[in-house]
């Protein structure tokens, strides 16, 4: 148990890290740095989305007879949506914008942000919760090193999604700590979603292909609506094109070596 609690908190390290960067950078991060970074946090969400989830998902249904499509199209579907309906209920500012997006709300920017990154963290959260899921469910088809590689993946690209929230916020008045700390509590809710989806499989194990694929979805969504936008808006889009492939294939190879 105690391998797994590292499992599942080894993203949140990630976001705490890169939150802490609050403390080194003095004005706000580069905007190319920025498209770089965001591009390769694009790259290891597709790669993680495809190897890690779907393939598994799909190889899964066939161990249980059923038509593997079946289950990785409705839960792919499904956590498309999920994120659509959260997307246009939570109220959240995103990068570089002015115009909030969600339900009419009186909470501040800074706050807003912390949401928008938030929303980013919940479908990262349930993909290494349904990993490790099924992991536990002893059909084979996810290993622990398979389930690690996932995770780690993911904490290396919070990385910089706990600067990029965390710099901004400082840059808009709030102090480095309370910046920090506002960064470190968007990535609360991949532990929380992680363990909260591994308990759901436990006890419905026959629906793990859907939920697998239903993670991939809302992380493909969060890429397409958000990452990548943010990524190709203004000028040097070429820079996040670049990161985007520089994150896909480390994701890859991290999950093909270990999983």
């Amino acid at each position: 148990m105690e391998t797994i609690a590292i499992g599942l908190l080894l993203p949140f390290l990630g976001t705490l890290l890169g939150s802490a960067m609050v403390f080194f950078f003095k004005n706000q991060m580069h905007k190319r740095l920025e498209k770089l970074l965001l591009g390769f946090a694009s790259g290891v969400m597709i790669a993680a989305s495809i190897w890690s989830l779907i393939i598994p998902s799909l190889e899964m249904a066939e161990t249980q007879s059923v038509i593997a499509w079946i289950p990785a199209a409705v839960g792919f579907l499904g956590g498309i949506f999920f994120l659509l309906l959260l997307d246009t209920l939570i109220p959240h500012l995103h990068l570089n914008t002015d115009q909030p997006e969600g339900l009419p709300s009186s909470l501040k920017n800074s706050t807003k942000m912390v949401l928008a990154i938030t929303l980013h963290n919940i479908p990262e959260g349930m993909a290494v919760g349904v990993v490790f899921a099924g992991m536990l469910s002893q059909e084979g088809i996810v290993t622990l090193a398979g389930a690690f590689a996932l995770s780690i993946g993911i904490m290396i690209q919070n990385f910089p999604e706990g600067a990029i929230v965390s710099l901004p916020l400082k840059t808009q008045g709030c102090s480095r700590l309370r910046a920090f700390a506002y960064g470190t509590l968007s990535g609360i809710v991949e532990p929380l979603g992680a363990l909260l989806t591994m308990r759901l499989t436990a006890v419905l194990t026959p629906i793990l292909p859907y939920l697998l694929s239903f993670a991939a979805g809302a992380m493909i969504y969060v890429v397409v609506e958000e990452l990548i936008p943010e990524a190709q808006s203004g000028q040097h889009s070429n820079i996040s094109t670049i990161g985007v492939g520089i994150g896909f294939v480390l994701m890859m190879i991290l999950d093909v070596a270990l999983g």
